[in-house]
């Protein structure tokens, strides 16, 4: 298993560097980062092959221009400075960065994953106001079960229900791998 890092970190790095005032070289990783994004607007829902080629073909002299821009940058400003943090936080992922290079599945940012479970997020701050611990951790239990459903393409209070009633009916502990989202099986 590689690790593939997301570009939309990245670009919040030299981003939050721009919005202290003038940064020139924090500006100049934004816009090259911003060729990338619009390469892959191209290249949405195309095939893994074809993103990988079109990738080969578009993106990676735009990394390796990225990468000597990079080493220049570096040398030039204060690695405690935030420009010089932002360049360090790049230059420390960089592997997992340009692995989009090498695989066509993997994406450019990771943006649609945290888009899809910020409800979890979201639902287990709430448990912190349930006004009591034990009906927090149920609360958040079962936020995150129902979260898990719909990740799972499954309707959540049809699987509550039916693991309920599987419980309820003697379902064996042993067995609980079967119950779990990702695995349930309606019963017929």
């Amino acid at each position: 298993m590689t690790l593939a890092y997301c570009w939309a970190h990245a670009r919040r790095k030299l981003y939050d560097v721009t919005q202290s005032g003038a940064a020139p070289i924090a500006q100049e990783g934004l816009i090259q980062i911003q060729v990338l994004y619009r390469i892959e607007k191209d290249l949405r829902g195309q095939s893994a092959d074809q993103r990988l080629s079109a990738r080969q073909e578009r993106s990676k002299p735009i990394i390796e221009a990225f990468e000597i821009w990079l080493a220049q940058n570096r040398a030039r400003v204060s690695a405690k400075s935030p420009t010089g943090e932002a360049l360090k936080y790049i230059a420390k992922y960089w592997d997992g960065l340009c692995l989009f290079l090498s695989d066509g599945r993997v994406e450019l940012d990771n943006n649609p994953v945290e888009r899809t479970i910020r409800p979890i997020a979201l639902n287990r701050k709430n448990a912190l106001f349930a006004g009591h611990d034990a009906g927090a951790q149920n609360w958040a239990i079962i936020a995150s079960l129902i979260e898990t459903c719909k990740l799972n393409g499954i309707e959540p209070h049809g699987y509550l229900s039916g693991v309920l009633t599987a419980i309820a009916d003697g379902h064996k502990q042993a067995s609980i791998e079967e119950l779990l989202p990702w695995n349930y099986v309606k019963p017929v």
